[in-house]
């Protein structure tokens, strides 16, 4: 797998976990899906991804984006 797919797949997870505990724990936790929008939107634009680099660290291979 690579680091792209992995960063969309953690992405994925992230923005269904946070929907699932805005729906069953509390709708304060709708602000965890703004943190995740908004961290994907400043990835696209500049190319910063934390959890890209927690990937490569893990050894994923590099994909076209990260």
């Amino acid at each position: 797998m690579s680091i792209d797919r992995a960063v969309l797949a953690f992405a994925g997870l992230m923005v269904l976990l946070s929907l699932l505990l805005t729906h069953f724990v509390h709708p304060g936790f709708v602000w965890f899906t703004v943190f995740i929008g908004v961290n994907m939107l400043q990835s696209a634009f500049t190319g910063f991804c934390p959890a890209a680099m927690i990937f490569r660290k893990l050894g994923l291979r590099p994909g076209t984006a990260f």
